[in-house]
C-alpha cells in the first residue's frame, strides 16, 4: 500500500480536456483514430502531445520522451485527465523519472491498463495517487458498452461503479475487505525484486492476462508467492485471462496457488483483455462479496 495517505483526482465535466501519453509501445493510427472518436462522442476536448506517434524500435519514442509527456501532462492546468494510448511494454522502464512533485500538486484521472499496471501501481504506492485501472484509448474501438459507460460515469463523477459478475465462478467463499491493487499478472510479476514490487499485504488483489500459456500463468503466480507478494492478502478478484489455455486448468492454477492463503477467491469477473473491461479503481478500500459475486467500492 501506498506510504501516502490516498489522494483522490478531481472529476471532470463535459467539455473538460483529456491528454493522451503513451508510455508504452507504439500503436495502431487506425485504433487510435477510432478511439480518440468516442471519447469526443462523451463530450470531452482532447489534447494528443507533440510527438505522441513517435516509435523507438518497439516503444513509443525514446524513454525520455514519453516519460516528458506524462509529465508535461500532469503539469499542464488545461488537462484533466489522463488516458494512456495503449499497452505493449515500455512502461516500466520510465518508473525512476516520474516527477512525483508534479503528480501530488497536480493530481488527475490516470486511466490505462495492460503494461500500464506498472504506472497504476507506482502512481499509488509512491504518491498516494488514486488511479484507474480501464481502458486504453486503441482498445475503447473494441470494448463492450458496459465498459464504455464504466469509464465515463469514473471520468464524470470520480467514482467507479461497484463491479458486479452475475456469471463469475466462486472458487473459495467469503467476504474480504481492503485496499484494491493489482492488474495485469505478467507486468506485476516483472516488478517483483525491483524497488518497485508491489506491497500487497491488506489488499483485495485483482489480477487479469492475455496469451500467457497456463504453465505460464501458474509460474509467474509462484515466482511471486515465493517472493512473499501474497502475505498477507485479504482477498483475489481475478478478471478476463483471454487465450490463456481451459478455464477449469485455471482455476486449477489459482487454487492451488491461492487455496491455502484461505480467502475469498473468484473468477471470470469482466476487467482485463476482453470486450469487456470495466473500471477499478487502484488504492481504494473495498469489499468483495463471493455470495453475491460483487467488489463493492
Amino acid at each position: 500500500m501506498s506510504r501516502y495517505e490516498s489522494i483522490y483526482p478531481p472529476k471532470m465535466k463535459k467539455g473538460d480536456c483529456i491528454g493522451i501519453a503513451a508510455p508504452s509501445s507504439a500503436f495502431d493510427p487506425d485504433d487510435f483514430d477510432q478511439g480518440l472518436a468516442l471519447l469526443r462522442g462523451m463530450g470531452f476536448e482532447l489534447f494528443v502531445p507533440e510527438g505522441l506517434y513517435k516509435k523507438k524500435a518497439f516503444l513509443a519514442g525514446s524513454d525520455g520522451h514519453r516519460v516528458s509527456v506524462i509529465n508535461d501532462l500532469f503539469e499542464n492546468p488545461r488537462v484533466k485527465a489522463i488516458l494512456c494510448a495503449r499497452g505493449g511494454y515500455g512502461s516500466m522502464r520510465i518508473l525512476d523519472h516520474i516527477n512525483g512533485d508534479l503528480v501530488r500538486e497536480n493530481p488527475k484521472l490516470f486511466v490505462g491498463f495492460s503494461d500500464a499496471t506498472a504506472l497504476l501501481s507506482h502512481l499509488y504506492q509512491a504518491w498516494g495517487l488514486v488511479c484507474y485501472h480501464g481502458p486504453v484509448v486503441c482498445s475503447l474501438g473494441r470494448s463492450d458498452q458496459q465498459s464504455l459507460d464504466a469509464l465515463e460515469h469514473v471520468l464524470l463523477t470520480g467514482t467507479p461503479k461497484n463491479i458486479e459478475a452475475p456469471f463469475g465462478r466462486v472458487l473459495i467463499p467469503g467476504q474480504a475487505r481492503g485496499i484494491l491493487m493489482g492488474g495485469n499478472l505478467a507486468t506485476l510479476c516483472h516488478l517483483t525484486g525491483t524497488s518497485y514490487q508491489p506491497d500487497l499485504s491488506g489488499t483485495i488483489l485483482m489480477l487479469e492476462d492475455v496469451g500467457e500459456a497456463a504453465y505460464k500463468i501458474d509460474r509467474m503466480l509462484v515466482q511471486m508467492k515465493y517472493a512473499g507478494l501474497f502475505d498477507g492478502l485479504n482477498g483475489v478478484v481475478l478478471g478476463s485471462f483471454e487465450k490463456c489455455g481451459d478455464p477449469d486448468h485455471l482455476a486449477d492454477i489459482f487454487l492451488d496457488v491461492f487455496g491455502d492463503l484461505k480467502i475469498p477467491l473468484v473468477m471470470d469477473f469482466s476487467f482485463g483483455h476482453g470486450a469487456s473491461n470495466c473500471v477499478f479503481p487502484i488504492g481504494v478500500d473495498a469489499r468483495l462479496h463471493t455470495d453475491s459475486l460483487s467488489v463493492v467500492f
